[in-house]
């Protein structure tokens, strides 16, 4: 009998191909933009949770909460010489590296790039590596900072970009920094992080000389001990830190973040800019809704003596309500399996333009199993539910006054 009744529904949506294709368009349109944008939402979710849980579970960032990273503004709250003695003395600290920023122009040659940022990285090795680990930054060519080294100087990917720079730079060139001239012994490959990829890394200590720092620092990066909880570790330090400034709980002028916290801190903010996206493409949803409610009620109306003549012969009110929902199904059903294609592949074109175009990783289409059945499963029962009531209506019609109707 089900088997039956979806052979109607088919022919029935056969005998009326334009204005069964124009109610579609709704539930197509809307369909490919949920499908579209889950998918590459949970692609750019997945991809920012694996890079921010590729800093290590075994590493934190310290920062002042202060909108002045990397400017010369003496703030209070700014992260001091007292405060890295006071990290370093907790039993819970492996080790903690130091990082400054600045801004300066750039100039080589006859060219001048302004205000690109500066760097300021440890030399000493298990702490630039506990830097560049952090940072998640990878050497391309060249060497790395090390031990000794005064005015020598590590690139971002993009400087040496010729579709970015008209003249790129490369290993040996000399560039000058705010008056001092650097030698680029090293160039990192591209991470998808634009002030990584555009910056200019030196010696933490010829910065702080360069740019008159005094004992402040932007940001210390934190290991913790072999076999600890860093979840623990940040408490104690944050515990330690406030005691230090002399703060109350809750009034913290700086930030203690594991990469679990900045994991929660972007799902929770990504989870509601996708909840206001996808009640925007709902709209498309409510209007394919309507039009095949619209449709129903045209068929319902020119299938009047069909009706009646069905009737006649026994069918019941259950089986003329049953017929109708599982066309007005149909109609959803197939209007989601073309919004799921045309999705997908609208979400696979973003990721390879943002792959080639956009030269970043970040840009990428998952397709979960659950996305699929349920982008199908809601334009079928969209259908349904915008059918119920021409579909009641079509079940109440009396078999005589169907029959008489012309």
């Amino acid at each position: 009998m089900i088997k039956d009744y979806f052979k109607m529904a088919v022919l029935n949506m056969t005998h009326r191909k334009t204005r069964s294709w124009l109610t579609l368009i709704g539930i197509f349109i809307g369909i490919t933009a949920v499908v579209a944008l889950i998918s590459l939402g949970q692609g750019l979710q997945y991809s920012l949770t694996a890079e921010f849980l590729a800093l290590g579970a075994d590493k934190m960032q310290i920062t002042a909460k202060s909108p002045a990273f990397g400017s010369d503004v003496d703030l209070k709250n700014q992260l001091r010489e007292r405060d890295l003695k006071i990290i370093q003395s907790n039993n819970g600290v492996l080790r903690v590296a130091t990082f400054s920023q600045r801004t300066s122009k750039v100039e080589w040659g006859k060219d001048e790039l302004a205000f690109y940022p500066i760097n300021g990285w440890d030399t000493e090795p298990e702490l630039l590596k506990l830097s560049e680990d952090y940072m998640t930054l990878k050497m391309q060519d060249g060497r790395t900072l090390k031990a000794g080294d005064r005015y020598k100087a590590i690139i971002g990917n993009d400087l040496t970009n010729p579709d970015k720079l008209d003249r790129p730079m490369k290993l040996g060139d000399k560039i000058e920094l705010n008056g001092t001239v650097f030698e680029v012994v090293g160039i990192y490959k591209k991470m998808g992080d634009p002030t990584m990829d555009s910056g200019i890394f030196i010696p933490h200590d010829t910065l702080r000389s360069m740019f008159a720092t005094g004992d402040r620092y932007d940001a210390f990066v934190v290991q913790v001990q072999p076999g600890l909880d860093p979840e623990i570790v940040a408490e104690d330090l944050t515990s330690d830190l406030r005691r230090e400034r002399g703060l109350k709980e809750g009034d913290e002028d700086f930030e203690v973040q594991t990469p679990q916290d900045l994991v929660n801190s972007f799902n929770a903010i990504f989870n509601i800019v996708q909840f206001v996206i996808l009640g925007i493409a709902a709209i498309s949803l409510v209007v394919g809704g309507v039009g095949i409610m619209n449709t129903m009620y045209t068929a319902v109306l020119e299938r009047t003596k069909e009706i009646g003549i069905m009737k006649a012969i026994g069918a019941t009110n259950k089986t003329i309500l049953i017929l109708f929902l599982i066309e007005s199904g149909m109609l959803g059903l197939v209007g989601g399996f073309i919004g799921l294609v045309t999705g997908l592949g609208l979400a696979k074109a973003t990721q390879y333009i943002g792959r080639v175009v956009l030269d970043t990783t970040l840009l990428y289409a998952l397709v979960p199993w659950w996305l699929i059945v349920g982008s199908l499963l809601f334009a079928f029962v969209a259908g349904v539910l915008s059918g119920v009531l021409p579909a009641w209506r079509a079940s109440k019609q009396k078999p005589v006054d169907s029959l008489r109707y012309e």
